[in-house]
Order: structure tokens, then C-alpha cells, then sequence
């Protein structure tokens, strides 16, 4: 990857693996001279020692969020102006879906836009299908994939709701607060999230070359892989991932992808649309 330019798009689950892998490769190179950059949007650190360039762009949602006229945030289901950006980078690694369902002040945005209506709220699941739709569309339309590898990790299991103690055999247990094993077995399709499967048929439906880092039901078994309490923030933190930890084990199924589409070549690559972190 020397002289390449790596980003992270999406929210603090691509924080969490963007950390991740400046981690892994400053054990790697511990005594490479770096540049750290941060603006709003967009941290970046460089290993001048090897040319490479890793970044973290925020965009919860990869669709935009625009302000009317009278200053309200409306989601724009049909808009990725980011994109100019996004494909001038070497690689790229997307993740959505955290903020799809959060309402009152944690959600980011006032109203959303479908075409040319604008609503107060609609179905979540429906706006989720109809943004992803709006990003595969950018792909196929825009990205030089001869020049850029695109890739879109899967959805990131949190580890507590009403049914989490229930999944591994402790009923009433509503967190991973006290949990230090992973779930013996895997995802069963009775707890799939709808979520993955809309993101499988989209970029199974992408006519350009994309890799689906298919994270779920790897990362499903790890409920003792949170911060928990332990989160310097107070409060549970069943979402996010513990460093070193999980994004780790994401991050040498991204670097394996890498390096065995670089022995290959671009024009010959002959890797699986999907990558099935879990078998």
C-alpha cells in the first residue's frame, strides 16, 4: 500500500476500526515519523517512512444532510455530494447503520427528503434501503474501481436489549456488563438483523466490484469484547469495541484482501463479492 490513501467513511463504528488499525500498524512500525491532521469531518494520520495515509471521514448516514432555507437539517435520501471526495482516495471502507434509528436529540437531522417530498419521519428501514440504494448507484456511476477499492463493512452487533441475556443462556441479563466469554455457537437466522440483509441484496446488486466485509455474526459472538462501564464516559457501552479487540480481527480480513488483490492485480482479481468473516 505505499503511497496510498486509505479512508474510513461512516460513524463511530469506522472510528472504532480506523483506531484500530493505526494501533496495528503503529506496533508494527513504532518509530515511523507521522503527521496528524483533524478538521471537522475528517481526521487523517500519515506514515511518511512508507507514504501511506489513513483517514476517518464522518458521515453517519453517507447520504447528505443539507439545511433549507429557514435552517432546518433535512436528510437527503437521493444526495452523496461527499463522493468527489471520497473517490479520490486508494481505498475506501464504508459502514452505515448505527444512527438510522436514533430519535429526539441524538438524531442528526430535522426532516427527510424522498424525491421531492419532504417529511417530518417515515420508516426507518425503509429510508435506511432507499440511502444505501443512493450510495451503490454513486459506486457503479462514479468509482474507478480500477483504481480504487471499495469496500462495505456489515452490520456491527451491540450487546444489550431486552433479548441479549436470552441469546446466551442468561434471561433478564439486559447488557455485556459482567460478560468475559464469548457466546458459545453462532447467529442463528432467527437473529439475523433485517439491516444485513438489505445491505447484502444492495451491493450484491452493484455492477462494479465490491467487497462486503460480512463482520455480524463473528462480532455477534463476542459479547465480552465491549468497554462496558469501563468506557471513560460512564455509562454501558455495548456497541463499540474494546482496542485491542474485535476491529483488530476486522482489520486483518481487510489487510488479507489488500494484499492478496495487490499479488493479483486489479484487472485479475478474482476475490468473492462477499467476504465471510465468520466461516
Amino acid at each position: 500500500m505505499k503511497g496510498k490513501k486509505i479512508m474510513f467513511v461512516g460513524d463511530s463504528l469506522s472510528m472504532n476500526q480506523y483506531e484500530s488499525l493505526l494501533c496495528m500498524l503503529h506496533a508494527a512500525a513504532p518509530n515511523s515519523n507521522i503527521t496528524r491532521l483533524a478538521r471537522e469531518w475528517i481526521r487523517s494520520v500519515t506514515l511518511w517512512d512508507y507514504g501511506v495515509s489513513i483517514m476517518l471521514f464522518t458521515s453517519h448516514y453517507l447520504v447528505d444532510i443539507q439545511q433549507d432555507k429557514i435552517g432546518r437539517r433535512v436528510l437527503n435520501l437521493g444526495s452523496v455530494s461527499s463522493g468527489n471526495l471520497w473517490k479520490q482516495m486508494d481505498v475506501l471502507i464504508f459502514n452505515t447503520w448505527l444512527w438510522w434509528y436514533r430519535k429526539g436529540p441524538k438524531q442528526g437531522w430535522n426532516y427527510i427528503r424522498d424525491g421531492k417530498i419532504i417529511s417530518k419521519d417515515m420508516n426507518r428501514m425503509t429510508a435506511f434501503t432507499k440511502a444505501l440504494r443512493t450510495w451503490a448507484k454513486w459506486v457503479d456511476s462514479s468509482v474507478d474501481t480500477r483504481k480504487t477499492s471499495v469496500f462495505f463493512q456489515g452490520v456491527s452487533p451491540a450487546h444489550y436489549n431486552v433479548r441479549s441475556g436470552a441469546a446466551w443462556g442468561r434471561p433478564g441479563v439486559r447488557d455485556c456488563s459482567n460478560e468475559t466469554k464469548p457466546i458459545a455457537g453462532g447467529l442463528t437466522q432467527s437473529v439475523v438483523p433485517l439491516a444485513l440483509k438489505v445491505q447484502q441484496d444492495i451491493i450484491g446488486s452493484i455492477r462494479k466490484p465490491v467487497h462486503f466485509l460480512n463482520i455480524t455474526a463473528m462480532s455477534y459472538m463476542r459479547k465480552d469484547g465491549h468497554p462496558a462501564s469501563h468506557n471513560g464516559l460512564g455509562g454501558m457501552d455495548c456497541t463499540h469495541w474494546c482496542v485491542a479487540g474485535v476491529p483488530d480481527t476486522w482489520n486483518h480480513i481487510l489487510s488479507t484482501i489488500l494484499i492478496h488483490s495487490g499479488k493479483r492485480g486489479k484487472e485479475s482479481k478474482k476475490l468473492p463479492r462477499q467476504t465471510l468473516a465468520h466461516k
